[in-house]
């Protein structure tokens, strides 16, 4: 028999290879995680803890005889985890080892076996995925009658070609994102980029304290200044600018005409333009202030303990620092960046432009 003849061997009897297998030697060997997931706990079913231990003896046994493939006994589990009991859920494991027949055969077997588990109801929803080549896929589900509109209107007047991309069109006129046949618009406004000067200050200017709506600088002559009167010095009239210092972060943010309303939520979000938990594409528009330290702990509504996270990362995020279990946002040199359960820092490359990257190259 040759490797591959010996490999595929191992792979449709594995009950007795299963005992030894190792997780970590699947993965440094570069098999993909999804599938050491699936054999670990293929592992766990035959060759762990329960209290069902003739059934387990029993099932051994069956796969054996049957000479169960590795990919039949991952489906075998895949099928029956709707099955809350575990007794019934033993009793249909091994009705489904004792199938004869290729992984084809199991599978269509399988309807007979397992009752169907009722599913709930989806509620209607709407999702967002990560952007590619400036697009985005938006997946929504509707109520029925909410469906059957937006799919009548998206058919009006379809022309030649491919009906997808002039149904898509024909949505976005409809809500108002694209002009209407008097060339105007109406509905859900686009989104519009914010334009924000980014203003460094030098490391030796100290931050002093806060006044009212605006910070007070110390330089190094012993003369003290508004930062308000600092970029007027400096900068003279310009547009909104959002001003940063190298080891505390953002410090205030300005406007020509007029202070902006939620300061704090502005400056954040040019801190870390995106959720810092890592791979997270939701932009800082979309994000919730989240208190570094939590508030319930007495962390302070200053922008040291202010970052923006998504509406999912802002409720997992771990408050206790001395109990980790999906990590935690922290304040590093001024940036918001997450900490592993592990404890290490982990930053989020997603859009990895944020101020102080910009302005201080970190």
């Amino acid at each position: 028999m040759n490797v591959f003849g010996s490999l595929v061997a191992g792979l449709t009897n594995p009950i007795e290879a299963l005992a030894d297998v190792d997780a970590q030697l699947l993965l440094d060997a570069g098999f993909k995680p999804a599938l050491v997931s699936e054999w670990t706990k293929a592992h766990k079913v035959y060759y762990g803890k329960t209290k069902f231990t003739r059934k387990q003896a029993n099932a051994m046994k069956v796969a054996k005889s049957t000479q169960k493939s590795m990919d039949q006994l991952v489906y075998i589990e895949g099928r029956i985890s709707g099955i809350t009991d575990p007794g019934k859920k033993w009793d249909l494991r091994l009705a489904l080892l004792s199938v004869s027949g290729n992984y084809d055969t199991l599978k269509r077997r399988s309807k007979d076996i397992v009752p169907e588990v009722d599913k709930p109801v989806p509620e209607p929803t709407m999702r967002f995925g990560r952007s590619q080549d400036e697009r985005r896929p938006v997946i929504i589900m509707a109520l029925e009658e909410d469906a059957a509109a937006i799919e009548f209107a998206a058919r009006q007047n379809l022309g030649d070609g491919p009906a997808g991309p002039q149904m898509y069109e024909n949505v976005m006129k409809r809500i108002g994102l694209r002009p209407d046949e008097d060339d105007q618009p109406s509905g859900i406004a686009p989104a519009v980029p914010r334009p924000l000067i980014l203003i460094p200050l030098e490391e030796h200017i100290n931050i002093m304290k806060g006044h009212g709506n605006d910070v007070i600088l110390g330089l190094t002559d012993g003369t003290t200044m508004t930062g308000a009167e600092f970029l007027q010095q400096n900068f003279g009239d310009v547009l909104e600018v959002a001003m940063f210092h190298p080891q505390e972060g953002p410090v205030n943010l300005y406007d020509t005409q007029r202070f902006a309303n939620q300061k704090q939520r502005d400056l954040a979000r040019a801190t870390m333009p995106t959720c810092p938990v890592p791979d997270c594409r939701h932009a800082a528009d979309n994000c919730e202030v989240h208190h570094i330290k939590a508030w319930s702990r007495g962390g302070l509504t200053n922008m040291d303990n202010l970052a923006m996270l998504c509406r999912y990362h802002n409720r997992t995020n771990d408050d206790d620092p001395s109990k980790p279990h999906h990590g935690r946002v922290e304040n590093i040199r001024g940036t918001p960046m997450w900490r592993s359960p592990n404890g290490y820092l982990v930053p989020n490359t997603v859009h990895p432009f944020g101020a102080m990257t910009l302005l201080y190259g970190r």
